[in-house]
This record gives C-alpha cells, structure tokens and sequence, in this order.
C-alpha cells in the first residue's frame, strides 16, 4: 500500500522549472563569488584555511588557481540549468562545492551546507526528463511525470529545515528582543528602513515572525486556504532579509522551492506551456530496486533529523560552547565577539612569546579566531607545528573572553591549559571551554 502511494506517478512540472532556476542561481552563486572578490578574502589571500577537522587535505587551489575552479563550477550551474548532461553537471558541481564548504569553516553558512545537500539531492532526482538539451537529443528520457516520492522527499527536507530553524529561536534573548536588537544596530545607516529598524516594536516583530514563519510556512503551503497567504508571508520575509542582510541566493532559493506546493496546471501555464500536461491516471511504476530506494531516503533523513538535535547530548549551551551549532540550521541566532590573545611557552624555559596575529590571520579569520574554540585549537595546533618546525617544543596557552549578545566578557577558554597538547572530539564535550554564565 506504501509502494502504491510513493510511486504513484505525478505531474513533474514543479522539479524541471526548480531544476532550471536552481542551476541559474548556482551559476550566480559561483559567478558572483568572482566577482565580489569572495574568493579573494577567503580562499586566496588568507596563509591558511580553516577545514573541517579531518578535512586539512582539502587545501586551496596555488595562485589564482580557486578563481578558474569557480568558473568551472559556474559552467556546471549554466549546463545543470540547460539540463545538458545533467547527471554529470550536477555530481560535479556538488563534489566541488562539498570541497570548498569542507574547506574553510571562517565565512560558515547554514545556507552553504544547504546548497550542498541540495546539490547532492538534485543528482538523485529525474530532473532533466523535459525542457532540457538532454530530452531534446535523447527523446527516451522525455516524461512528463515522476513518483510521488520524489515531491515528498523534498518537502519534508524543507520542513526539517524550516522546523528547526524556528525550535532553534526558543531561548530568552530572541522572543525579548535582545538579539535582534543586537542584530539592527549595524543596520541604523540602511536607506528609509535604518531608523524603523532600530525601533523595540520592530524588533519584537522580527523575533515573533520569524518563529512563526518558520514554525508554520511548510504547513500553510500545504494547505489550499492559507497557501496564498503563505506565499505573500514568504515573499516579504525572503526579500527581506536579502536586503538587510545580503545572504547572497538562499532568499531566492527558498522561493523557488514554492513551485512544489502549486497546482501543476498553474506551473505549465506561467513558465512550460508547451509541455504536455500529466492527467493524473493512477498510474504506478514500482522499480525493482524500490527497497534500497526507500532504504536510502529514510536513512538520509534520520541523519537530517538527528544531527540538528545533537547538542543536547553535550554539556552546557550551545551558544557558549559552540559544540553542535554547525549542521543543525542554527540560523542567525546570536551575536558573539571575543577577546583572545595566544601565547607560546617554550618548554623548560620561561621564554614566553605573544603571538601577534595578525601575522598569521586576514581580519575575517581575527574575528573567528576570538570565539569559536574549533578555530582557537586550530590555530593552537598550527602554532605548534610551526615551532616544532624550528626545532623547538611549546607549549600553547590562550586567554579567552567572550561576549552573547551583548552580555559581559566572561572567560571563554582555561587558560592554564595548554591547547596545542589536546586532542579534538567531535562527540564529545571539551573541558578547557569554561563553563558559560548564559542566564
């Protein structure tokens, strides 16, 4: 009875024109990080990434190297959106940008590890079956329909991530205002919207509706009475924070993903007309390798629903201690500066040297650097390799503080001990994160 319902065949107007705007909006993702001298600031001028521990062999590209690696992937964006050899547009596009997202973690993005996964989702799914050069030449692979899984599958992402995006928000400092009164104040030399931005009201309006969108837009979307409504609501909250936070294609993305919840008569009208419409006939096509289809799919979303729930499993607040924060939709939640200073000591010597780090580290990477303890042991582990490459054996000790949201410094890291001689857990609380003073 399941099998009937997952493959039962469906219109697939919504996934081709997704398919298209998707491949424009990740050629203009890679386009634009050339442009915008992205690539530069990150990947070019600072003398070191930060990786995903476990992931140093993942280094830039020498010389300008990264800038031709990004045209390239811009190329795949151009051919994915033509639906030319797509199967291997998208797969490369997706290992590449995999390599870049696991490359450096000092511009991290919730919406960049989306477009990764998304990536590798859309190589999964029969997206280039109609308005593509790949029917056009091979007319074999022209459909006009897909399984219904294919549609539930990309619903329920979304609304993993759109639900956990709001479950991410119930703490004190978002529903009082606190951080997005933090979060305006950069905001005060904005055109017309700078001093409106700066208002409690406004910042209670934004705390409220962006729970509540999160919380409620997958279901109303789904629902025929409030979709409209939903669209308008998603609209007006997309555009707006491209424009007061310049979040580059996710606003966008986000919108295209709307084709899903729309009539596919609606969607051969506005942008497939000639496309031969799906009446809907019952049909179901139940491959042979159906179990490990299903295998797959509900495997892949355990991990999505596990991994954002992770920092419970670990000690303290995840807005101190930073322990299960990426991967897990935490989306512009807080604001955090440091104040951390490192210093070298050379064993069975007092000799002490204070690191001076802007010799090692672009402005960016300062930033991070001060309050996000992966970086701080990163940056510890290279201090020591730096000086056991001159013969020398150290110790590194660093003095960290912390602010959230506003809040007073407080001592982040323990600074007797010494950080180049620790290890790194990935599931596992770190003892030299001081415990946090979050009310």
């Amino acid at each position: 009875m399941l099998n009937k319902w997952l493959y039962t065949r469906i219109d697939n107007s919504a996934l081709v024109v997704f398919r298209v705007i998707f491949g424009l909006l990740i050629a203009i993702e890679a386009f634009g990080a050339i442009a915008s001298g992205w690539i530069e600031r990150t990947l070019i001028e600072p003398q070191q990434t930060f990786n995903f521990i476990g992931f140093d062999f993942l280094q830039p590209l020498p010389g300008n190297g990264m800038l031709y690696y990004y045209a390239v992937m811009g190329i795949f964006g151009i051919m994915v959106m033509l639906g030319f050899k797509y199967r291997l547009s998208i797969l490369a596009y997706a290992i590449m940008w995999a390599g870049v997202y696991l490359m450096q973690k000092t511009s991290y993005n919730n919406h960049y590890y989306l477009l990764m996964l998304l990536c590798f989702v859309m190589f999964l799914l029969p997206a280039h079956r109609a308005a593509s050069v790949d029917a056009w030449r091979n007319p074999s692979l022209r459909a006009i329909s897909m399984p219904r899984w294919v549609w539930l599958f990309i619903v329920i992402q979304m609304w993993i991530v759109y639900t956990y995006a709001s479950a991410a928000k119930l703490y004190p400092d978002w529903w009082d205002g606190s951080f997005p009164t933090v979060l305006m104040k950069s905001k005060q030399g904005y055109w017309l919207v700078g001093k409106l931005l700066q208002m409690p009201w406004a910042h209670l309006s934004i705390a409220w509706f962006g729970f509540f969108f999160d919380l409620l837009i997958i279901p109303m979307l789904l629902w025929k009475r409030t979709r409209l409504g939903a669209f308008l609501a998603a609209i007006f909250f997309h555009l707006f924070n491209s424009f007061i936070f310049h979040i580059g294609i996710f606003p966008y993305l986000s919108l295209a993903f709307i084709l899903f919840f729309f009539p596919s008569k609606n969607i051969n009208k506005w942008f497939l007309r000639s496309k031969k419409e799906f009446y809907d006939k019952k049909e179901v096509v139940v491959p042979s390798a159906h179990k490990l289809i299903s295998g797959m799919l509900i495997l892949w979303l355990i991990i999505q629903v596990m991994l954002p729930v992770r920092h419970w499993f670990y000690q303290d607040d995840v807005l101190w201690t930073e322990e299960g924060h990426r991967l897990s939709w935490r989306m512009m939640l807080r604001a955090k500066s440091g104040r951390t200073h490192f210093k070298v000591v050379e064993k069975g010597t007092s000799d002490t040297i204070y690191i001076d780090k802007n010799k090692y580290l672009s402005r960016k990477q300062r930033g991070a650097v001060s309050s996000k303890p992966d970086l701080i042991w990163q940056f510890s582990q290279r201090l020591k390799k730096e000086y056991a490459a001159q013969g020398k054996e150290v110790e590194v000790y660093v003095d960290s503080k912390v602010s959230v949201n506003g809040r007073p410094y407080e001592r982040f890291i323990d600074p007797k001990v010494d950080l180049g001689n620790e290890k790194w857990h990935h599931f596992k609380h770190h003892s030299w994160i001081l415990p946090s003073q979050l009310d």
